[in-house]
């Protein structure tokens, strides 16, 4: 009798999007905890210092730990439950299934990992685009700047 064991591997994806000028900050973590979303947090503060971002999330426990680090310069604004779709960032994983994964197997988790991030690399290079998906209406219509 030959006995076979399923084996679970994951690789997290981050990702934030600018509506308003359709900038992309992605990041790869092997968890998706406090310290991951931490390092990704402070990623954002580092790369937009002058700037202070609004991040919209859902209600995972990472994103809401007390011990969570926030840089100062963003804030975090959380989704009522149940409502991705409020999210423009769920748009940025909607492109990448539709555009990168769709009708495609991979040999390892490794391979899915490097199609993931080749995707966002592309999008990232493509801020008109994100911005054209992410800037909904409402969205543009919210005056961010301070007066």
């Amino acid at each position: 009798m030959v006995s076979l064991a399923l084996v679970r591997e994951f690789k997290y994806k981050y990702a934030a999007v600018s509506p308003w000028d359709g900038a992309l900050d992605y990041m790869t973590a092997d968890k998706m905890n406090t310290d991951s979303m931490s390092t990704f947090l402070n990623q954002i503060g580092k790369a937009h210092p002058d700037e202070f971002c609004v991040m919209i999330l859902d209600n995972a426990s990472s994103h809401k730990s007390k011990d969570l680090k926030i840089p100062d310069n963003v804030s975090l604004v959380f989704l009522p439950p149940y409502s991705p779709e409020l999210n423009p960032a769920e748009q940025v994983w909607n492109r990448l299934r539709k555009n990168y994964f769709a009708n495609k197997v991979f040999d390892s988790l490794e391979a899915d990992s490097r199609q993931a991030e080749h995707g966002l690399s592309v999008m990232a290079a493509t801020p008109g685009a994100m911005k054209s998906l992410t800037n909904w209406p409402w969205i543009n219509s919210v005056n961010m700047k301070a007066k």
